[in-house]
């Protein structure tokens, strides 16, 4: 099909001039008289390029142009001004309200000819281009995609054979990341930052793979011995993440999950806001997890056992606005569904 070309112009003379030229070089010409003209037949028509005279009675090129660019479904229709003047105000006035290029008049048909070719060209190309890029976008973002699920797949699995270390922890780690979430959401933190902390509550526990399995799962009080290589678990853990360079803050709620906010805790011994954002957030969620599960000793703490606890560990065990914020969401779980069952 032939590219098909609007002439815009008052002067009929001009009008003429313009189809001659442009239909013996077999382009498809529409023509008319005025800028309110152009803009009804625009809107049932979609030519590949515009030739727009400046100098019309009633509605002038310029003000034509502004309405054309403030349509979006003809905003990118490219438009050329036709025009007698020599001055190189017009051609910046022009150019500055989305002219792509000026011809003047009277026509010399192989500039005419010449530039409206090269300008549908260089739409053409134009537009390629953008779908090509937005193609190969959409298949970046697609494949972005795959890898965050697979890299989800891995930290749930990951996450899944460290809980099945411990015989009393099942699902530990998926319910620390879950309310741990559900902290952030409380205190406003973003999705990208949500997002952030629930891997990170999934492998807070994973240095745990380097611990002995008899000591783990020891039914007995843990000896002073096991216990300090218990309490090494941090620091293993961080060990592991620290080499996953691609998210240089994943060791965090492993290495800091247990200090304190009284600075009493390990392996460090920091306080207060020395501890990073999402390990204070995690320890809150790892000791309601702690309690509100069963363990060989104990069942499932009542609600408001729990409840009291993080209470009483406020400013000295927990951030008091984490805590706050867990105290929140338990008040609002009316039906103690935030347990393990």
């Amino acid at each position: 099909m032939s590219d098909w070309v609007l002439v815009v112009d008052d002067d009929v003379s001009n009008l003429k001039m313009a189809s001659r030229i442009l239909a013996e070089a077999d382009l498809r010409v529409s023509c008319l008289k005025s800028g309110m003209d152009a803009l009804k037949f625009l809107q049932a028509n979609r030519p590949d390029i515009i030739l727009l005279d400046i100098h019309m009675p009633g509605m002038d090129g310029f003000e034509t142009i502004g309405a054309i660019r403030e349509n979006e479904e003809m905003a990118d229709i490219p438009v050329i001004f036709l025009t007698a003047d020599e001055d190189t105000e017009t051609e910046t006035r022009g150019l500055q309200s989305g002219a792509v290029d000026f011809i003047k008049k009277p026509f010399v048909p192989e500039v005419l000819l010449t530039r409206i070719r090269h300008t549908i060209d260089l739409m053409r190309l134009q537009t390629s281009l953008s779908q090509e890029v937005e193609k190969k976008t959409k298949e970046v973002v697609r494949q972005q995609e795959k890898i965050e699920r697979v890299f989800v797949q891995v930290v749930n699995a990951l996450a899944g054979a460290i809980d099945a270390k411990d015989s009393y922890t099942n699902g530990h780690s998926s319910r620390v990341a879950g309310y741990s979430e559900k902290i952030a959401g409380q205190l406003g933190l973003s999705e990208e930052e949500k997002s952030n902390i629930y891997i990170m509550g999934l492998l807070h526990d994973v240095g745990k793979i380097g611990i002995p399995d008899s000591i783990i799962n020891k039914p007995s009080r843990l000896t002073d011995e096991e216990y300090a290589v218990i309490k090494k678990h941090p620091v293993l853990g961080a060990g592991i993440l620290e080499n996953i360079t691609e998210f240089p803050k994943l060791h965090i709620g492993a290495k800091w999950h247990h200090e304190r906010y009284d600075g009493k805790g390990y392996p460090d011994g920091i306080s207060g806001e020395e501890i990073p954002m999402e390990a204070r957030i995690i320890a809150v969620a790892d000791a309601y997890d702690a309690m509100s599960s069963k363990r060989s000793y104990r069942d499932v703490l009542p609600q408001n056992v729990v409840r009291a606890e993080i209470e009483k560990g406020k400013g000295t065990q927990f951030d008091p606005a984490f805590a706050d914020a867990m105290i929140c969401l338990i008040d609002q779980d009316t039906e103690y569904t935030m347990r393990e069952t």
